[in-house]
């Protein structure tokens, strides 16, 4: 089942020794089962990709894709402990890089909230270490 909720999506992203952080809050229909969830948002001008949709599948702790459709069009996916190679659309063009995905934690059934870790690199060129955690603001409401 489906369902519209509030949620915070918190991006932290190390690159050069630089620390960038952003906090988003906004609607995103969520769908959980057992192991599976599916998160999907509307980007704005805030995350840099306004006129994309942004979905987020979860296979419990394990696997997870990062697909944005629209303007920029993107697909990350995530194995932990693994590393995978991914076309990732920006406003300057399309590029393949690598993703080393470091942690999944997806509590979205628990306590609501999902963890992803990874490192991006560009031609085996590491280009930053990125930490996404989204968390839904009503727990009261499981989808």
């Amino acid at each position: 089942m489906k369902k519209t909720q509030l949620i915070s999506l918190l991006s932290t992203q190390v690159q050069d020794d630089e620390k960038t952080e952003s906090e988003l809050f906004t609607n995103a229909e969520i769908s959980c089962t057992k192991n599976y969830s599916t998160i999907t948002y509307e980007d704005t001008e805030a995350t840099g990709f306004e006129g994309s949709v942004t979905t987020v599948k979860v296979n419990g702790n394990k696997e997870a894709s990062v697909i944005r459709t629209g303007t920029s069009n993107s697909l990350l996916l995530l194995e932990k402990g693994k590393k995978s190679y991914c076309q990732y659309g920006t406003p300057f063009g399309m590029f393949q890089i690598g993703v080393y995905t470091h942690a999944i934690e997806n509590t979205l059934n628990e306590n609501g909230r999902l963890y992803l870790k990874y490192t991006l690199d560009l031609n085996a060129s590491k280009l930053s270490d990125n930490e996404i955690t989204i968390t839904i603001q009503n727990t009261n409401q499981k989808g």
